[in-house]
C-alpha cells in the first residue's frame, strides 16, 4: 500500500501529515485561528486517525484547531520533544533586531541559515534551558539542547520518524502531524534527499498543506502543495523574512 505525507510551514505555523499518508497543518498563532480551518477545509477529504506534535503550544494548539475543525477531537495524540522547533540557545526569547544589535547582523544570518553552525549555548543557570522545563522534567539532561544548528535538529527528529510516525504509518491509513518549520525541514530533507545546502535554502509556505505520496518504502513518490501556486509563493517569501529565535520555547 501507498503511503501519503502532507506538511504545512510555519513562520507561526507548520505541520505535517502522514498517511498510508502524512497530513500537515503548520503551528499557527490565535490570531489566525481562522486560516486553520480555511487549510483543513482544503484537504481534499484526507482526514487522520492518528496525531502527532510536539511539546509547545502553537504546535499542540495548530492540532487542537485541526481537529476541532474536522470534528475529529476526540482522536488520539502523541506528543514529542523531538518534533519541537530548534532551540536557538542564547538567542532564544530575542528578535531579529535585538540579536543583529548584541552580536551583529552577519554572525545572526550565519545562524540562521547555516546547516552546522550553532548560536552561543545557554547556561545551565539560565531560566531558559530546557533543563528548568516541566516538559522535559522526565528527559535525561543530557539530551537536552542548549542551542542546535539544524543539523541538530535532524539528527534528534530522526529517531521520531522512524520508531514512532513510521510505525503509525504501518498501522493507520492517515496520520497528523503537528510541528515547526525547522522540525519539517529536517523531516523534508530526510524524505526528498536533499543536500545540506538544499534543505538550507528550503523555506515552507506558512500554512500551506505539502501532500506527499509515499511508496511501501516510504520513500515520496510524488508531492504537491494544496492552494494557489501565487498564494503559497507569498507565504514562502514570508517565511525567508522571518526573524526566527523569538518565542520558540511556546
Amino acid at each position: 500500500m501507498g503511503s501519503r505525507l502532507e506538511a504545512v510551514g510555519e513562520a507561526k505555523r507548520a505541520d505535517i501529515r502522514l498517511l498510508d499518508q502524512i497530513l500537515g497543518l503548520g503551528a499557527v498563532a490565535r490570531q489566525v485561528d481562522g486560516e486553520v480551518v480555511e487549510r483543513v477545509e482544503m484537504l481534499e477529504g484526507l482526514l487522520p486517525e492518528l496525531v502527532h506534535t510536539s511539546v509547545l503550544t502553537r504546535a499542540i494548539q495548530t492540532a487542537h484547531l485541526a481537529l476541532e475543525s474536522a470534528d475529529l477531537l476526540w482522536l488520539p495524540v502523541r506528543r514529542s520533544w523531538r518534533l519541537n522547533e530548534r532551540h536557538y540557545g542564547a538567542l532564544e526569547g530575542l528578535n531579529k533586531s535585538q540579536t543583529s544589535a548584541r552580536y551583529g547582523e552577519a554572525k545572526v544570518k550565519v545562524w540562521r541559515r547555516s546547516y552546522d553552525v550553532r548560536p552561543p549555548d545557554l547556561e545551565l543557570s539560565d531560566e531558559r534551558h530546557p533543563l528548568h522545563d516541566r516538559r522535559y522534567a522526565t528527559l535525561p539532561p543530557e539530551v537536552l539542547p542548549r542551542a542546535e544548528c539544524l543539523k541538530d535538529v535532524v539528527e534528534r527528529m530522526l529517531p521520531y520518524w522512524y520508531d514512532a510516525i513510521v510505525p503509525d504509518l504501518l498501522r493507520y491509513s492517515c496520520v497528523l502531524v503537528a510541528a515547526h518549520g525547522n522540525s519539517l525541514r529536517a523531516l523534508v530533507k530526510h524524505l526528498d534527499g536533499l543536500s545540506e545546502q538544499q534543505v538550507v535554502d528550503l523555506d515552507i509556505p506558512t500554512g500551506v498543506p505539502r501532500v506527499y505520496e509515499l511508496g511501501p518504502d516510504f520513500k515520496p513518490v510524488a508531492w504537491r502543495y494544496l492552494g494557489d501556486p501565487a498564494e503559497i509563493e507569498q507565504r514562502a517569501a514570508a517565511v525567508r523574512a522571518q526573524a526566527g529565535p523569538e518565542h520558540l520555547s511556546s
